[in-house]
């Protein structure tokens, strides 16, 4: 666990007036939970935003005619999620939900495949969102139909939340289908299943993260399972604004940079290389650590002069480490290199990692990442990315301007290495690439860009839906 920050930065950090306040205290907070597993990291996220009354108060009301998603005040919205955990597809639902309450929208929840019993994430999550106004309903029942029947507007998270209408809905499923936004977030192959997504052709639409998911969608579907994917439309993510003000606040992010650096027992001109994503093979930490430990072998043989390099891998699971991760670590030993190796655990406080470390890996493989969220955020901390080009992420960086870029699979490895060394190699191209990738950010990646996006589908979504109604 990273310490408290010192008197001295608390002392440096105040008086500034009631934002720096809030920063100050959202500082605190991810410093407290930055090397934790804990729920905690995505109830900061919002933390600061306030809950909506949900009798839709004059807060309310301002805040949506200030918003692009104004027109869905009273409008009522069923989300359905196929889980309930700290991975992406329910969060983004989740972040969806209090853009929606945060302009008055009544918002309802429902989580498809829930554990039998309630553990700590799904109690804190449900929670959050009930401090929001959003109505937790249970997957099942005449509650949850006669819900779906009256909304105005009903979207499904993720291929596997296909699962719910049948079973759910019964002989009312055509009647919600011309209302129905598909929300899209994977490419993984195990998804394109008929019983899963045989309704998709019937939908008011399918919203995916990026062109190439959007792609990948239309050709498989087409081609393996003979179905015609809806209009889809393609909208692109945005940091929030919580992100965003740690991000751009010089005394945050070094007090965060101070914590985790002393966490890890790396020193303050030391270099780090960090790759944040659950651990798992599909997201290439393996071929992470063969191009790093590369990297440190050319530095070696060229007799380079640069900073002492360390690798650090987020997203590690210490309660259940799987046969993937048991890999890396042996890798790691038996090439001697664990004193410049630091596996961190699973967290959404990512904040002090990125304030932290000075390049982010990107190295999703085979089709790569369909967005990648940890991107732009990374970003937005001015850092350069090393990722893989495939997928979304070349959708978000520029090879060469606010990134280097090399081939996923194997033969990745060894131009990931050679990137690894140019950018230790030169601290001006780290920061010049860092500086673009921030005014890059800043012109298209804004929580304001995503709300804008998502608005204009919400828009066109609900035109098609009173117009089936009239026909």
């Amino acid at each position: 666990m990273a310490k408290a920050p010192s008197s001295s930065a608390a002392a440096a950090a105040g008086g500034r007036g009631p934002a720096h306040h809030r920063t100050r205290l959202l500082l605190l907070l991810l410093v407290a939970v930055a090397a934790s597993a804990s729920t905690a990291g995505f109830l900061l996220r919002g933390a600061l935003r306030d809950p909506c009354d949900a009798r839709g108060d004059r807060a309310t009301v301002a805040a949506a005619a200030g918003s692009p998603l104004e027109f869905m005040r009273s409008k009522l919205v069923l989300l359905v999620s196929h889980e309930l955990s700290l991975s992406g597809g329910p969060l983004l639902l989740m972040e969806l939900a209090f853009l929606l309450r945060h302009v008055g929208s009544q918002v309802v929840w429902i989580t498809n495949q829930r554990s039998e019993e309630t553990n700590d994430v799904t109690y804190s999550l449900e929670h959050k969102m009930l401090n929001h106004g959003v109505q937790v309903l249970p997957a099942r029942g005449q509650e949850a139909v006669d819900t779906a029947r009256k909304a105005d507007l009903v979207i499904l998270n993720t291929a596997v939340a296909g699962k719910w209408l049948d079973p759910v809905l019964k002989n009312h499923v055509p009647e919600v289908l011309p209302k129905i936004l598909w929300w899209i977030h994977e490419m993984r192959g195990h998804y394109f299943k008929l019983e899963y997504v045989k309704h998709l052709p019937f939908v008011a639409g399918a919203m995916i993260d990026s062109h190439t998911t959007a792609e990948y969608w239309k050709s498989r579907t087409s081609d393996r399972l003979k179905i015609q994917m809806p209009q889809t439309y393609v909208v692109h993510l945005g940091n929030s604004k919580e992100l965003m003000e740690v991000a751009e606040d010089d005394i945050a992010r070094r007090v965060l940079r101070e914590h985790i650096r002393e966490s890890l027992g790396v020193r303050s001109e030391d270099l780090l290389f960090a790759i944040i994503n659950s651990v798992s093979r599909g997201k290439g930490q393996d071929l992470f650590l063969q191009a790093f430990y590369q990297s440190l072998q050319l530095i070696q043989q060229q007799k380079l002069k640069v900073p002492t390099m360390h690798a650090v891998v987020v997203g590690s699971d210490m309660n259940a480490q799987t046969k993937f991760e048991t890999q890396l670590r042996d890798f790691v030993v038996k090439n001697g290199i664990h004193d410049r190796v630091h596996f961190v655990n699973k967290t959404l406080a990512v904040a002090p990692y990125l304030a932290a470390i000075d390049v982010l890996v990107q190295n999703s493989q085979a089709r790569g990442e369909c967005f990648g969220r940890i991107t732009i955020e990374a970003m937005a901390f001015k850092l350069p990315v090393l990722g893989t080009a495939a997928g979304g992420t070349t959708e978000i960086v520029l090879d060469g301007s606010t990134a280097l870029l090399h081939p996923a699979g194997k033969e990745g490895v060894a131009p990931l290495a050679k990137n690894i060394v140019r950018l230790a190699s030169h601290a001006e191209q780290r920061a010049s690439m860092g500086k673009k990738g921030y005014d890059r950010v800043k012109e298209m990646f804004m929580e304001h860009h995503m709300a804008e996006r998502i608005a204009s589908v919400l828009r066109e979504v609900l035109q098609k839906s009173r117009e089936h109604a009239r026909s």
